[in-house]
């Protein structure tokens, strides 16, 4: 039991806890759609998972020991949020017809991919799960059990961030907001911009 409100507490903080996957879930939302947002959201679910499996499997223990491994996907993780950040303060000054065009445009799967991509390079949450896993839950704990607090982990991060979605995409939010898209757009930009940078600054300390 002791274990079980550990995990719970450690995850409620990490998702509560703004980041780049907070970011982004707000800006899809906003910006494009609440079905954009909500498929932003179950990928960032999907890199959880994906965090989750190579914990399980052990590799996570790998990645521990391997500095160079480690440092490759934080720098990797760190350029991407850079990526992101840059193409949204390079996004046209638009709003109305043209964002809905936007949305359009974009594909299910790419704001899928989007959180999936995001969370799965996300440093942040790759250290959470390794910490969670290789340091709070003991060794001898079954792997029914692991999974289980594995899936109270996604289903955290799914919750939480869906709801993001819902009320960014809420009719009497994003209707006031919409007029300032380039300035949002701006200011998401440089939050990602700035992630990375920091992440890579910290992936590059000896």
């Amino acid at each position: 039991m002791t274990e079980l409100l550990v995990v719970l507490t450690i995850t409620i903080l990490a998702v509560l806890s703004p980041g780049a996957d907070f970011a982004l879930v707000t800006r899809n939302s906003l910006m494009l759609s609440r079905r954009h947002g909500v498929l932003t959201a179950l990928g960032i679910g999907l890199g959880v998972m994906l965090h989750i499996g190579y914990s399980l499997l052990g590799v996570g223990v790998l990645l521990q020991q391997s500095l160079l491994w480690f440092t490759v996907l934080k720098s990797a993780g760190a350029m991407y949020l850079i990526y992101l950040g840059y193409k949204l303060l390079r996004s046209p000054a638009s709003a109305g017809q043209e964002t809905l065009a936007q949305g359009q445009a974009m594909s299910g799967w790419a704001a899928l991919r989007s959180g999936l991509l995001t969370n799965a390079l996300n440093p942040k949450t790759m250290i959470f799960v390794l910490s969670l896993f290789m340091q709070v839950i003991e060794p001898g704990t079954r792997l029914p059990v692991q999974l289980g607090y594995g899936a109270i982990i996604v289903l955290a991060h799914v919750l939480w961030f869906v709801a993001v979605a819902l009320f960014f995409s809420a009719p009497a939010i994003a209707g006031r907001l919409l007029a300032y898209k380039r300035r949002i757009d701006q200011l998401f930009g440089v939050v990602l911009v700035g992630f990375g940078l920091l992440l890579g600054a910290l992936g590059l300390r000896p």
